[in-house]
């Protein structure tokens, strides 16, 4: 077995050690990436993460934890396996050219909580419109709905999904630290969501994050259109 190679990255004064992963690795990576990517193109095709909007990530490895995750600022439609870094357990780049997304702290954080496989964000209207509006309240209850028994672990109808709403934040350690709690507190949740941002949602693997953001986005756009239907 190759062992990795260790190289220095230079910023100002100050050299870092980076550990490289080994070659034995890279089709591995390639797989998750092109599978990211594809859940990514598919997301925008439904209107879940238009413009530069949406993170996604999944786990390449547990022991040193190494992410696959976005670069920041991309068309979602256009996303393609190259587009994805991998990153460390303090999410520094190991490998591929680009910047992280901003919130890849909150996606370790998740990952370190639940132990997930794969951490999806979407910017749906649905999740935009519902976590503004029902903020106050801390959370939505979902409940009495079929669909919830797409969710891991759910067996009927009349499960009580909490779908928690925390306050959004451009300081992603503190952010990442409310998420971790959330999850202490709310351990069985399937998703949580930033308020007039978007849903978190996540999966011991990719298949079951992917459908978790299926079910919930139906279950978020069946509330607003209810609603709308409630007023005519």
């Amino acid at each position: 077995m190759k062992k990795a190679k260790a190289s220095i990255r230079r910023t100002g004064n100050v050299s870092r050690r980076r550990v490289v992963p080994p070659a034995e690795n890279d089709a591995s990576f390639a797989k998750i990436a092109e599978n990211l990517a594809e859940a990514g193109r598919a997301f925008y095709s439904r209107g879940w993460a238009l413009g530069t909007s949406g993170n996604f990530s999944a786990v390449v490895s547990r022991e040193p934890l190494r992410l696959a995750i976005t670069c920041t600022g991309l068309d979602k439609g256009r996303l393609k396996a190259e587009q994805f870094l991998e990153i460390d357990g303090a999410s520094e780049v190991v490998r591929g050219d680009g910047k992280p997304s901003a919130e890849a702290l909150l996606h370790l954080a998740l990952v370190r909580a639940v132990s997930a496989g794969a951490v999806l964000h979407t910017h749906s209207v649905w999740s935009t419109v519902l976590s503004g509006t029902y903020a106050s309240q801390g959370g939505i209850a979902l409940e009495g709905y079929e669909m919830l028994k797409g969710l891991e672990g759910v067996r009927t109808h009349k499960h009580r999904e909490w779908l928690p709403i925390l306050e959004n934040s451009q300081d992603m350690s503190e952010l990442a630290e409310r998420v971790s709690a959330t999850l202490r507190e709310t351990p069985a949740i399937h998703g949580l969501l930033l308020r007039e941002h978007g849903l978190y949602t996540w999966g011991a693997s990719l298949q079951e994050a992917k459908r978790h953001v299926e079910i919930l986005e139906f279950l978020m756009e069946v509330l607003v259109r209810a609603g709308a239907a409630a007023t005519r």
